[in-house]
């Protein structure tokens, strides 16, 4: 199987910065992670890989300094990096960035074959907008699965894959052709730490670097800030709730307990009991 998996290197969380003038991300002096979400991801494909053989490829948008996180993704098991950097990708919103990456999968897959899966997380923890992935789907024509916490089973000879999707309403049970692009939940899975001929491999790794035009973007008013519509037009931190946490007296056991808490919920907020009960009864 071939297994491209999309990561992104984000700002540790606690460290974003916010440029002042154009409202986007400032990623120069801040220590930078491999996105968590993204994490679970990679190590689903090595699963796939690990059991039915063929290799992982992952890529990454970003600036020079992101091929950090691409050897750290080769420390945990990847076989292959590919890292998209351009000063035309500077400032793309999601639409963009669709675009570029969607762009640099199908090079890839002219210069390495075709991808059964296209992996990503969930979301970034910078963007947190949940649109690149099914955006990258979109644009490649693939079948998305959204919201995946566990694949169930896997087909390669049949071309088939079979995944559990965690829904508003419980979980569902889909089944699909390949190839296809899966956004990983978080926690759907134990991330391996890699062993240490991983490491060392990385380490002395090359790895591939493409500019726009290497990988063939042929329109590059679609990337970076001319192909981003969307504009940023004030960036604040919410403001303190006034409103206190209140305590709860609890019950001599569970059941009085929840009651109680229950009651407590219900009396704050008396349109969700309203909605509750009328959930309750079907109507």
């Amino acid at each position: 199987m071939k297994i491209l998996v999309c990561i992104k290197q984000v700002p540790d969380s606690a460290q974003i910065r916010v440029h002042p003038v154009t409202n986007t991300i400032m990623r120069q002096g801040v220590p930078t992670i491999i996105n968590p979400y993204d994490l679970f991801s990679l190590e689903e494909a090595l699963r796939l890989r690990d059991k039915f053989g063929g290799e992982v490829t992952v890529l990454t948008m970003g600036p020079p300094m992101a091929a950090e996180s691409l050897r750290k993704a080769l420390a945990i098991g990847a076989d292959r990096a590919v890292l998209l950097t351009d000063r035309f990708f500077a400032g793309s919103d999601t639409l963009a960035t669709t675009y570029a990456l969607a762009q640099a999968i199908r090079k890839i897959e002219q210069t390495f074959g075709k991808q059964d899966i296209v992996f990503t997380g969930k979301q970034t923890i910078d963007g947190d907008t949940a649109q690149v992935g099914p955006g990258v789907a979109k644009r490649l024509g693939l079948l998305q699965l959204t919201y995946v916490s566990k694949v169930v089973e896997c087909d390669p000879d049949k071309g088939e894959l079979v995944v559990e999707r965690r829904a508003e309403g419980g979980v569902q049970l889909l089944k699909t052709a390949m190839p296809c692009l899966i956004a990983m939940l978080e926690g759907s899975n134990e991330v391996r730490r890699g062993a240490l001929a991983d490491t060392l491999r990385a380490a002395r790794a090359e790895i591939v670097t493409w500019s726009a035009k290497d990988a063939e973007i042929q329109d590059l008013t679609k990337c970076g800030l001319k192909g981003s519509p969307t504009i940023v037009k004030k960036v604040f931190a919410p403001a303190p709730r006034s409103e206190k946490a209140a305590f709860v007296e609890p019950g001599k056991n569970a059941a009085e307990s929840s009651e109680a808490l229950i009651a407590a919920i219900f009396g704050r907020h008396p349109a969700l009991e309203a909605d509750m009960t009328k959930l309750a009864s079907g109507l």
